[in-house]
């Protein structure tokens, strides 16, 4: 399947770009993070932040289609 990735705050800078357009087997959030981590050591756990499906928050398990867009959330700091 095909998905666009969004990362931001610390997994944008880990990852060296803030949006890209990968093909994948996973069916989960948390199946295509691990897929992303192992490849381009993210260094965070899913436990850590948060992830939402073509806009919408969603639990790591929820089952991804194609085309979906898939936006990675880490804890943001700010003043």
């Amino acid at each position: 399947m095909n998905f666009s990735v969004c990362y931001f705050g610390l997994l944008a800078e880990r990852r060296g770009l803030a949006e890209e357009r990968i093909t994948s087997s996973a069916t989960t959030p948390g199946a295509l993070y691990a897929e992303l981590d192992a490849r381009h050591r993210l260094g965070l756990a899913i436990a850590d932040f948060r992830v939402a499906v073509n806009d919408e928050f969603v639990a790591w398990d929820h089952p991804l289609g194609d085309g979906d867009t898939i936006a990675l959330l880490p804890p943001m700091s700010g003043g």
